[in-house]
């Protein structure tokens, strides 16, 4: 899998990085426009209440709104050049596995872009024939065609379309406004094969981390749950190339098939927890001999995920040359990372 790092940047940006306070990694950094990357998201509800499951204070149970946020993200599939491999929607966050790919978007044509553009930006009472004709007009016209192939190859506008869009649907089912969700998403840029992967497997196994699902089939509004479904209504999927569940991006990112992918989600989480009944064995997965990564340094790594990184994730040298892209003379994580090369 080839991987595309951010471009060098000028150096005044560079200068400015390096004496920015603590030596933080703006998320504008770590997201560059036009640049081919993966990430890893999480969104939280506002004051991390339980917007999306049980109320504690109401006792409300507003858990059919998971729903709403897996069936609004998939339909933006159709519409973004953002593809998701990993996901699991929580009851007060989501966690999301993405590949923002601007190589898709120049394979557009004007007139795609324009029609993805109107659906997006479609108004109340708009039939399909007034969106096409709206979709017409904006096809001739160059600077509007530029600025709706920048929104949607850009991960900031892919949030918003996502976000206010559930979050109105909230407040007319609850009758009340406010924010739904928190201002800002965090995200994560996932520097190799090794991260993409590790950053998969945590995503998946949020519901059984959270003690909310004993099993993959019973971890509700998951990726794992729904590559799960995919291959028992259709049994050619348990060969299938690992690809992504929604958006544009079919290009195979690791050389996984579904049902090893799964298999080593379920190995994973069950050596996390070898509690549970089924316990797999030390051996370690071909992948990950593959990627050149031993069990222990894969636990270690998939339960870090969001604690011993920050704004990227990957192998030391990754990492590095991340920070030397960005000017700077290390990124947080960097230390953790360096402890896991040690673990041989």
């Amino acid at each position: 899998m080839s991987y595309t790092t951010a471009g060098q940047m000028p150096t005044d940006s560079r200068r400015a990085v390096r004496h920015s306070v603590g030596m933080a990694t703006a998320r504008a950094l770590i997201v560059q426009p036009g640049q081919l990357g993966h990430f890893h998201v999480v969104v939280r509800c506002v004051q991390q209440l339980f917007l999306c499951g049980r109320c504690r204070v109401s006792g409300n149970n507003n858990d059919h709104r998971r729903g709403w946020i897996e069936t609004r993200f998939l339909e933006l599939g159709e519409l973004f050049a953002v593809s998701v491999h990993s996901y699991a929607v929580m009851s007060n966050h989501l966690h999301l596995v993405v590949t923002v790919d601007p190589e898709a978007i120049a394979e557009w044509s004007d007139w795609e872009v324009a029609k993805r553009g109107a659906l997006l930006q479609r108004r109340a009472g708009e039939s399909e024939g007034q969106r096409m004709a709206r979709a017409l007009v904006w096809r001739d016209q160059p600077e509007r065609i530029e600025k709706l192939r920048a929104k949607l190859g850009s991960l900031s506008e892919y949030m918003k379309a996502l976000n206010e869009f559930i979050a109105k649907k909230a407040n007319r089912e609850s009758g009340r406004k406010g924010n739904f969700w928190d201002d800002r998403f965090k995200c994560q840029r996932l520097e190799d094969e090794g991260a993409l992967l590790s950053a998969m497997v945590y995503v998946d196994l949020n519901p059984i981390r959270a003690k909310l699902a004993e099993d993959l089939p019973g971890s509700d509004h998951t990726s794992a749950q729904r590559r799960l479904r995919q291959m028992q209504s259709d049994r050619r999927q348990l060969s299938a190339p690992l690809v992504a569940v929604a958006g544009p991006t079919k290009r195979r990112l690791l050389d996984l098939t579904q049902a090893a992918y799964l298999e080593l989600v379920d190995q994973t989480g069950r050596q996390l927890h070898p509690g549970k009944r089924g316990w797999i064995s030390v051996a370690t997965p071909p992948v990950l001999k593959t990627l050149g990564i031993n069990q222990r340094q894969w636990l270690t790594q998939v339960k870090g995920i969001e604690s011993r990184y920050w704004r990227a994730v990957g192998s030391v040298d990754s990492l590095v040359r991340l920070a030397e892209q960005l000017g700077q003379q290390w990124v947080r994580g960097l230390v953790g990372a360096k402890a896991l090369q040690r673990m041989r």
